[in-house]
């Protein structure tokens, strides 16, 4: 019985090798790439230099049918309490469930702002803002340097908006650990964000009314999970 349990273990092994491989070549690209088009992903981005060599390189994108105005304020007001949450997964979100409406109070996005992600004092540093058209935000930690550069891109009543993320880890067990972690929910969250703010933007009234009161919608839009 255990020379057979022994002469079985090269099948497991080389069977491993290939789900790593058909991983590697056939899902991890469609992961990183989903939604993007290929001059998209060649493409540079705002904030690019700031992580010249990353070990994660992840463009995603969806087409919204809003003009790039529509879908502006929705970015604008990101970050965590008490800004108006991400947009992701509300049980992910330490900050509670995102708002489904535009907050006034929250549109003006200045470089060096930090956007809370959790603790007091953490969160993205707003490296770069070009309004009406792209945001870059950072995380410089020890044992990570990260970036999220978000784009609008399109005229008219149609617009693409592109996530690009890029991750450069400290050699290490932290980094390790964060790499690995990054992988694993990085997709998930990015386009449960990018389905929800096309929701948004698609059903929000435009031109919208100005002032000081929050332009709320009739009913949540946001996607099922």
């Amino acid at each position: 019985m255990e020379s057979r349990d022994i002469r079985g273990w090269p099948r497991v092994a080389l069977a491993g090798a290939a789900s790593l491989a058909a991983y590697l070549l056939l899902v991890r690209p469609r992961l990183l790439h989903w939604g993007a088009t290929p001059d998209e992903v060649r493409r540079p981005f705002p904030g690019d230099a700031i992580v010249p060599r990353p070990h994660i390189r992840a463009t995603r994108a969806i087409t919204i049918d809003a003009p790039p105005e529509a879908v502006w304020p929705w970015l604008a007001q990101m970050g965590g309490a008490p800004r108006a949450g991400w947009y992701g997964y509300d049980l992910a979100d330490e900050g509670g469930p995102s708002a489904d409406q535009i907050i006034p109070d929250l549109q003006k996005l200045t470089v060096g702002d930090l956007l809370p992600t959790g603790r007091p004092g953490t969160g993205y540093l707003v490296e770069q803002v070009e309004p009406g058209r792209a945001i870059v935000l950072a995380i410089h930690a020890f044992h990570v340097t990260e970036t999220w550069a978000i784009v609008l891109a399109g005229e008219g009543s149609r617009t693409r908006l592109l996530f690009r993320h890029r991750v450069l880890c400290r050699p290490g067990v932290l980094g390790l650990v964060y790499l690995l972690l990054s992988h694993a929910g990085d997709f998930l969250t990015v386009r449960k964000q990018l389905t929800t703010i096309k929701a948004l933007a698609e059903r929000t009234p435009w031109p919208l009314v100005h002032g000081s009161e929050p332009v709320s919608l009739s009913a949540d839009p946001r996607p099922a999970p």
